[in-house]
């Protein structure tokens, strides 16, 4: 069976233009859907946050509202609590990528304060692309290939990618607040952008970089990401 790294936000907020606070974190989804088809398919999954630090679930995540249903959001909560993979993460500058079969990376805004400047995660990132092995980054997550930049150039330029878009955080009322956004900064660093409808599934698989634009596409990414383990 293969062995997982999730590397995960350690914010608990995301810092807006005007320099408020917005209340933030991993998003359930992202993480939960992932992870279950992953665990009940017979892999171990571990945990890596910059500094080790316990990871946030963003509230707004287990809410019915947001979740799908409030049987969704009891669903989400149960996955959260029995992962006792996220009550303890590794440093992720301790994480080898030589002891992992794929990496992945959940959303949520997290990503977007932390892992798009964090230098361990942006070294990994570069490494498992070099790597072959399955990468696999979803909704805001490709945020952190931003910190993979050397000498003003990544080694995602010419991937095609999709991820979180403008027209998406327009929607939920932050474009405007944000300081930047994901879908613009992924353009600027040189990969070919790729959407779908917002809210709606959607991935693209380049080489062995998998993405997914949204929450809703976290559980299809883990299915493609299944079909190459297995």
């Amino acid at each position: 069976m293969a062995k997982i790294l999730f590397v995960m936000t350690g914010a608990s907020y995301w810092t807006l233009k005007d320099g408020t606070r917005h209340p933030t974190g991993y998003w359930a989804e992202e993480f939960a859907a992932p992870y279950s088809a992953l665990v009940r398919a017979g892999h171990e999954v571990v945990v890596a946050t910059p500094g080790g630090v316990v990871p946030h679930v963003d509230v707004m995540s287990l809410r019915p509202t947001m979740a799908g249903s409030e049987q969704i959001a009891l669903e989400l909560e149960g996955i959260l609590r029995s992962a006792d993979e996220l009550r303890a993460p590794i440093d992720l500058a301790d994480a080898r990528l030589e002891d992992y079969d794929a990496v992945y990376y959940p959303g949520g805004h997290g990503p977007m304060e932390d892992l798009s400047v964090d230098a361990a995660s942006g070294r990994l990132l570069t490494e498992a692309l070099d790597s072959g092995k399955p990468l696999a980054v979803v909704c805001h997550a490709p945020a952190a290939m931003l910190a993979t930049r050397h000498k003003g150039v990544s080694p995602f330029v010419g991937y095609r990618v999709t991820a979180y878009t403008n027209d998406e955080e327009a929607a939920v009322g932050l474009a405007d607040k944000a300081r930047w956004l994901l879908e613009d900064e992924l353009v600027d660093l040189g990969v070919e952008f790729s959407r779908g409808e917002i809210w709606k599934p959607y991935t693209v698989v380049d080489r062995n970089l998998y993405t997914g634009q949204n929450p809703a596409s976290a559980g299809p990414l883990a299915q493609q990401l299944l079909a190459v383990l297995n």
